[in-house]
């Protein structure tokens, strides 16, 4: 069974000792901790490093090529309540249209018109 220390009644000194002892024992702790799961997922992947695989895979996929730039995606949706809120159609749709939505109005209330979009996007 562990003694109680009064930690309330100790120096700033000894509770200083107390956290590097603490910290010592705990960064010894974590490392075997973290050389048995090592072992653990080797063994799990058939004797393969599974860390030196992730480091090559990771150190391939951002050297050989560079990644793609998209193009920037105009929105197609505006919250008449609030013109700056805007949504492209892409991906979670924003809590202004779910609860819009849910209110019984439909999405097509909400689309921009083809004049208000043409504005900044007139070819030559």
């Amino acid at each position: 069974m562990m003694k109680k220390i009064d930690l309330e009644g100790m120096s700033i000194d000894a509770l200083w000792n107390l956290h590097e002892t603490v910290s010592k024992i705990l960064s010894v702790r974590i490392a075997s901790e973290k050389r048995e799961l090592e072992k653990r997922l080797a063994y799990l992947n058939g004797g393969k490093d599974a860390i030196t695989q992730g480091a090559e895979l990771a150190s391939r996929n951002g050297e050989d090529k560079p990644r793609r730039k998209y193009p920037a995606v105009l929105p197609k949706y505006r919250n008449p309540l609030m013109p700056s809120e805007t949504w492209s159609g892409r991906g979670k749709q924003p809590r202004w249209l779910v609860a819009a939505l849910k209110s019984g109005r439909k999405i097509d209330d909400f689309k921009i018109g083809a004049g208000g979009a043409a504005k900044g996007r007139r070819r030559a």
